[in-house]
């Protein structure tokens, strides 16, 4: 059950707010003080080691795409977490913009920046991909981030674009950005291989949960990344939060959170919260990964591959649709609607995808059987008239 940010665990953690989880690195604080209150902050905090980059980090961190209430950032950094994510297109901007206010007066060894640069297809240039980079430096108000990642790629070609890679490893050249990564929401075994493949990649940030029909695949990925000394961060943990479209039958979580740190090569990971009590749930992570019987009944590992409201993306979907719709990224949108009931996420994600007219407006019955048994075309028709709304009602 999931519960309220108590009076004294929000006293708990305001006090230590000071200090933020210092990073090594000076500061214009005492250092006896701000260790003591880093004490405070991160007591009994599992961390662990981001591959070759050298970065401690706890196991859960903040993944900020979904935030809209600085409070929760601050709260996070105050808990002893250090790692917040981001990318240039949350929220169209503005995820970054508040993070660039809420962080100018922070020592900048307290906390470690992700985003992202997502090129939508193979054909942006060099400049095109550092331009979005400088708008999101802009934004952010900083000098450099700790990882820019290469965001939602599917296939071998798409990481190893010889366009993206020369941004990237540019502007690490360049110390804009300390490492660089690559995200993935499907295909992640081939992502994760030909990241290694590059040696140049410093992290990967795969989709990873326990509803995956190809969780083994990707575990066996994961090992090898590990071994090659790429750090491995984990999103999408939470499976689409909800097994049913009515939000009737919630998923447990935080059982889903501590399933996926039970891999050690799962160097940490950003699940998104938008309530205070989510946030005391992935501090209560933090310090303690252990399954209880219960938690691993609630996640209904016999079945869960073809339950939930989760895409893994196998694309098997795509050649069977006469349109060629982006059916994964369409139920991503559900799942971001349905499951996150966060509607201007969904509504982002469907006007990215340059759908034209109604989606199935020419067919008379769907042909499209989903390996894990969704109704694609009842869940196509639910998400596709949120394109109708105004995007105003959706802020």
């Amino acid at each position: 059950m999931q519960k309220s940010l108590n009076r004294r665990n929000f006293i708990k953690l305001s006090a230590a707010g000071a200090a933020g989880g210092f990073l090594a690195g000076g500061s214009n604080v005492n250092a006896a003080s701000a260790n003591n209150l880093s004490a405070a902050a991160s007591n009994d905090i599992i961390h662990r080691t981001l591959g070759k980059t050298g970065m401690k980090v706890p196991v859960v961190n903040l993944g900020v795409m979904r935030v809209d209430n600085p409070r929760i950032v601050t709260m996070a950094l105050d808990g002893g977490m250090t790692l917040l994510d981001t990318a240039h297109g949350y929220q169209n901007g503005r995820n970054e913009e508040m993070l660039g206010k809420l962080l100018k007066d922070r020592p900048r060894d307290s906390f470690y920046l992700a985003t992202k640069v997502n090129p939508r297809g193979d054909q942006m240039s060099v400049d095109d991909f550092i331009g979005q980079f400088d708008i999101s430096m802009e934004r952010l108000q900083l000098e450099y981030v700790d990882i820019l990642y290469l965001h939602a790629q599917s296939s071998r070609e798409g990481t190893l674009n010889e366009n993206y890679l020369t941004a990237l490893t540019r502007l690490r050249e360049q110390g804009r950005t300390r490492f660089i990564g690559v995200t993935t929401h499907s295909n992640e075994p081939e992502v994760i291989r030909a990241a290694i493949e590059s040696n140049e990649y410093d992290v990967v940030c795969p989709a990873y949960n326990f509803t995956m029909d190809n969780y083994r695949e990707i575990k066996q990925a994961i090992a090898e990344a590990a071994e090659a000394g790429l750090g491995v961060i984990a999103m999408k943990t939470m499976a689409g939060a909800y097994w049913d479209q009515e939000r009737m039958d919630p998923i447990n979580t935080k059982a889903a959170l501590k399933y996926v740190l039970q891999d050690e090569n799962i160097h940490t990971s950003i699940p998104g919260v938008t309530a205070f009590h989510e946030l005391e749930d992935n501090f209560d992570v933090n310090r303690d990964i252990s399954m209880t019987p219960g938690e691993i009944k609630d996640l209904r590992l016999e079945e869960a591959s073809m339950g939930g409201l989760y895409c893994f993306g196998c694309k098997e979907c795509i050649d069977q649709c006469p349109h060629n719709l982006p059916v994964p990224d369409m139920m991503r949108s559900y799942m971001y609607a349905y499951g996150y009931k966060d509607l201007s996420l969904a509504r982002e994600t469907m006007d990215s995808l340059s759908i034209c007219g109604d989606a199935c407006e020419t067919c008379g019955s769907c042909q499209v059987k989903c390996v894990k048994g969704f109704n694609v075309a009842e869940k196509i028709k639910n998400i596709d008239r949120l394109r109708h709304v105004p995007s105003d009602f959706l802020t």
